[in-house]
């Protein structure tokens, strides 16, 4: 068999040239048509105990950043209450009792609501690129902000509909095609396509990070990427 780079010949059996190293045309497709296989299908990876370890680490950072966040608040109010005449103490710290406790509660139903996720199954059934504007400030410093919004919508096997929405970044909207069947996975909230065989890149399941599809795990959380 003759090397497609240095022109060497090498015997049938042979996989690697044995001039230059590199993969001879049989090996090289042979190679390339494993990792194809490899690429489609929803991976098992996803019972990786880093992902149980993330879903753990993230509810303790949630409630740590809430009670910060509530301490602020009670805090700040009750030297407000203190300070100002125009409120007094008890009335401003139960102001921020309320605000700490909505805090905590917001971080609170956060948790439910992944722990209550399902896993599911679906197909990309539609995308959509709408114009859009909104208003920002207040008052007399309102204005007018144009933004654009790239939908992908997804019917699930049970026939509900789930819609993604990203704002001026069309990545998410250019990864998923029409067809294409996903799934959703419980817990993380996040969505693997079965089919990335002929992707490029790859979305971390875990903390949403875009990493090349060669790359084995995620280079900001170090999850398995499920591929």
């Amino acid at each position: 068999m003759r090397c497609p780079h240095c022109g060497a010949d090498s015997a049938k059996n042979i996989k690697f040239c044995t001039e230059c190293g590199s993969a001879l045309p049989a090996y090289a497709e042979e190679t390339r048509q494993q990792e194809t296989r490899i690429l489609i299908g929803y991976s098992d990876r996803i019972n990786d105990p880093a992902f149980a370890r993330y879903m753990r680490n993230s509810k303790v950072w949630s409630f740590s950043f809430a009670a910060v966040l509530a301490l602020i608040a009670i805090v700040g109010f009750y030297i407000y209450g203190e300070s100002s005449p125009e409120m007094d103490n008890p009335e401003a710290l139960y102001i921020g009792l309320g605000i700490g406790g909505m805090f905590l509660l917001i971080a609170l139903f956060q948790t439910i609501g992944r722990s209550r996720s399902k896993t599911w199954d679906g197909v990309v059934v539609d995308k959509k690129i709408e114009k859009k504007r909104r208003q920002k400030g207040s008052g007399n410093d309102r204005y007018w902000v144009n933004y654009t919004l790239y939908t992908v919508v997804i019917k699930t096997d049970r026939g509900q509909f789930h819609e993604v929405r990203v704002e001026d970044d069309d990545t998410v909207y250019n990864y998923y095609q029409i067809g294409d069947r996903v799934r959703h996975h419980k817990g993380l909230n996040s969505l693997e396509k079965y089919d990335k065989s002929g992707d490029s890149i790859i979305f971390c399941n875990a903390c949403a990070s875009l990493n090349d599809i060669a790359d084995d795990s995620c280079f900001r959380c170090h999850c398995p990427l499920l591929k």
